[in-house]
This record gives C-alpha cells, sequence and structure tokens, in this order.
C-alpha cells in the first residue's frame, strides 16, 4: 500500500477532514477551532470548507461544551469536543462519568452516546502544573469509557477514523509533544482497530510496554540498549481501554521480563494495572519481577529542568531493563 509522510496534526485533521465529509452528522466544537484552526492547527480549514454549523468557536466554558457534546450524541449527531489541556476536562467530569459513560446501561443498552473528546496532556514546554498532566488512569477507571492514547501519525488517523464511527464515549487523549512529529501514513481508507495493539520493535530479551509520548523515549531506549547487545521488544496498547491483553501476555511469555513505562506519576496509574494483569497471566513463566518506570508523585513543575527530572527519561527506561536482566542488580529505580 502506498504512504505519505504526515505529521501527527495533520494525520488527525485528515481524519476529522475525511469522516465529516462521509458523515454530515459529524461536528467540531472547542475553544479556537474554527478561524484559528486550533492551538495545535489540527483543524486549520475545516471552518471553510464545513462552515460555522460544523466547525464552532465555543466560550472558554469546557463543562459546557462537554455538557453540548454528551446531549447532542445522545439526540444523534456525532459530536467532537476538542478541550484545549487535559486538566481542563475536570471541569465536565460529571457529564463524562456520570452521563456518557452510564448512559447505555441506563437505558438497557437502547442508548448510544457516539461522543469524543479530544484533548491533549503530559509535559513539555514548561507550562506549569495545570497545564501538563496524564490523566489516562482516570479515564481508564470508569465503565463505559474508551481510552485511546496513539503515539504515531498512523495510529492517530486509523483510531480517529474509527472512533468517529464507535457509538460509545472516546476519551482520545494526544500529546503535545506529538504534534509535529512525523510519520508514514498509508494512502487511502486507513482504519485501526480498539483493542488492537502494535509491536514498535521486536525484540527477545525484554517486553517494554509504553504508549503516547513514552513510546519515542523507549524507542530510543531500545537503541541504545542494542548497542549493548539487548533485545528489546517494544509494545504500544495504543488504546488503553479496550486494551490489547492477548498481545501484552504473548510478549511477556515470549521474553520472560517486562518494564511498564508511563509518564504519568506511578500512584494508581494505568502501569500498575497492566503490571497486575502481567502477573497474574505470567507469573510461572517470568525470570524477574515487572519493572514500572514512571512519573514522580508530585506535581508537574514548572522549571523545565524539574519538569524534566519529574518524568521519565530514557536513561531511565534503560536502567530498568538492565535491573531486569540482572545487570545492575543493586541500582535503585527511580521514585
Amino acid at each position: 500500500m502506498a504512504e505519505r509522510e504526515l505529521m501527527y496534526r495533520e494525520a488527525l485533521r485528515e481524519a476529522i477532514d475525511e469522516e465529516m465529509g462521509l458523515n454530515p452528522s459529524v461536528f467540531i466544537i472547542g475553544e479556537g477551532i474554527a478561524e484559528r484552526g486550533g492551538s495545535y492547527k489540527v483543524t486549520e480549514g475545516l471552518l471553510a470548507k464545513y462552515g460555522p454549523k460544523r466547525v464552532r468557536d465555543t466560550p472558554i466554558a469546557e463543562a459546557g461544551m462537554i455538557g453540548v457534546g454528551v446531549g447532542a450524541a445522545i439526540a444523534g449527531a456525532r459530536p467532537i469536543v476538542e478541550i484545549l489541556y487535559v486538566d481542563f476536562a475536570m471541569l465536565g467530569m460529571d457529564m463524562i462519568v456520570n452521563q456518557a459513560a452510564k448512559f447505555r446501561l441506563m437505558t438497557g443498552g437502547d442508548g448510544r452516546v457516539p461522543f469524543i473528546m479530544r484533548t491533549q496532556g503530559g509535559t513539555g514546554g514548561g507550562v506549569a502544573a495545570q497545564h501538563s498532566q496524564s490523566l489516562e488512569a482516570l479515564f481508564y477507571h470508569i465503565p463505559g469509557l474508551r481510552v485511546v492514547m496513539p503515539s504515531t501519525p498512523a495510529d492517530a488517523k486509523g483510531l480517529l477514523k474509527y472512533a468517529l464511527r464507535q457509538d460509545d464515549p472516546v476519551m482520545f487523549l494526544e500529546h503535545k509533544h506529538l504534534y509535529m512529529t512525523k510519520g508514514m501514513v498509508p494512502d487511502g481508507e486507513h482504519i485501526v482497530e480498539f483493542g488492537k495493539g502494535d509491536i514498535k520493535r521486536a525484540g527477545t530479551d525484554v517486553t517494554l510496554i509504553a504508549w503516547s509520548n513514552m513510546i519515542p523515549r523507549t524507542l530510543e531506549a531500545a537503541e541504545e540498549l542494542a548497542r549493548q547487545g539487548i533485545s528489546v521488544e517494544v509494545i504500544d496498547p495504543r488504546t488503553l481501554v479496550p486494551l490489547d491483553r492477548e498481545m501484552i501476555v504473548n510478549s511477556v511469555l515470549k521474553t520472560r521480563r517486562c518494564v511498564i513505562v508511563q509518564e504519568a506519576n506511578r500512584r494508581g496509574g494505568v502501569a500498575s494495572d497492566i503490571a497486575s494483569i502481567v502477573q497474574e497471566e505470567c507469573f510461572y513463566e517470568m525470570d524477574a519481577p515487572v519493572e514500572i518506570v514512571a512519573g514522580m508523585d508530585i506535581p508537574v513543575p514548572f522549571n523545565l529542568t524539574l519538569e524534566k527530572a519529574s518524568v521519565p527519561q530514557k536513561d531511565d527506561v534503560v536502567a530498568a531493563v538492565r535491573r531486569s536482566l540482572h545487570l545492575d542488580p543493586f541500582a535503585e529505580a527511580a521514585e
């Protein structure tokens, strides 16, 4: 299949454009997403093509726009609500957690909520504690929500197109550092199904599980480890809900070791839940305990040096893999 190189943000725009062209019930609302094209230029050009009824700026009122989106989805539309920072989604959590996530159950399975919240999170640029969080664990914990965290342009496009054809609420979580990254995207109809992870790098010695912006970091670590003679398999679940447990378990059974990397702070994180799955399914076949590399349990610092120190870096991943292989048995895990 032919491919083109696109930026992550271009791949997202292409997915929205294609689905808006196919389905007149798809519309997008958010702060500055119309005339300005969004803070990350994902929606640039869509206003001119589809008009202000389907590409609409909103006031700075996250609870209001999320409420409008959930209501419109229940009424039969397919809204995309863009929230500038995932931190701001907290203002609409009642609509997300108590309305969108519960509506199918409370209608005996008859109700549908094809609602997508697109937002970005994570560290980078020193935008401080209220604009830098990785909050996927909050949504991961809520039954009824789908949680998507693409790491490449191809995955971003394919997963967003798939999301726009589903009847359940989707938390589509992007990362501010990924918008300008480039990658090859297949031409034509490109769909990535939920619950199907991807092996970003094959290996035999250790399984590395990561998502979103931690994928580029783990791939850098894998390159460094390869120079040391260590073969690392890098696994990207792509969607946390549903989670591709089979892919994870099969990889760990092959390598017999597992390191999980998340940018979010460790306490109560997704990595801990995946670690419990690995322990339950693979314990008797493993040659080392599961290692978790995660952010510190602190608010993200404003200072750039401290911000960098608060989340996993390449060297932290390399050290965790070496501990798993008992190459540095006395090395301390990052706090």
